[in-house]
């Protein structure tokens, strides 16, 4: 379905981006948009406005894929991440995810909403049809980037939870979308996104 894109950047670039967008921006948002138009799978735009919400609060508003801990490197990252795990600053790792393994890959944070540990790299994997295995780098990408986005989102990959068990027809959950991705960690704050979004789509 079409969506207006002129009056969609003209409602966010002052509300959430202190009115100017980089090139990067307007690219990562308009891949977003563009995916929903040629998808199919929902014309429900409180869909989209969330997906866009979750993107926007998971890079930093940058909207361009990035690394765990928004390194420019997977090395800078993977050397954060051991200081961080080493000083107990991850105290809900068990693991360090992150750290290469005989193959030389690296199961860290990496896309638009960050997909860690190998088996959410092969869950994701079989679900898109792209192969994040032999090339976990591929996260980085923008196309395989939102399809991990769309399709974990939509099909509940991530947490189980999917977005069509927080919007439906009466049904409207902003803060409780929050845990398709990760518990209500900044729930309050991605629901109102969600909000600024779903006005500029038109809703």
């Amino acid at each position: 379905m079409a969506i207006d894109h002129k009056a969609f950047f003209d409602g966010v670039r002052g509300s959430l981006y202190g009115g100017r967008l980089a090139g990067s921006q307007v690219a990562g948002l308009t891949a977003l948009l563009d995916r929903f138009e040629t998808g199919g799978e929902t014309r429900d735009r409180r869909f989209l406005a969330y997906m866009l919400a979750t993107a926007h609060h998971e890079t930093g508003g940058r909207m361009q894929p990035v690394r765990e801990t928004f390194a420019a490197t997977d090395e800078t990252a993977i050397a954060r991440l051991d200081r961080a795990f080493a000083a107990g600053k991850l105290p809900q790792v068990s693991e360090p995810y992150w750290r290469r393994d005989a193959a030389g890959h690296s199961w860290l944070g990496r896309g638009l909403v960050q997909i860690t540990h190998r088996r959410n790299y092969e869950r994701l994997s079989t679900l898109t049809g792209i192969d994040f295995l032999t090339r976990p780098e591929r996260a980085m990408e923008m196309a395989p980037s939102v399809e991990i986005l769309f399709i974990g989102m939509l099909r509940g990959a991530f947490t189980g939870r999917r977005l069509a068990d927080h919007f439906s027809t009466g049904r409207a959950d902003w803060v409780g979308a929050r845990r398709i991705i990760n518990g209500l960690d900044r729930a309050e704050r991605v629901a109102g996104y969600g909000r600024t979004f779903f006005a500029a789509l038109g809703g």
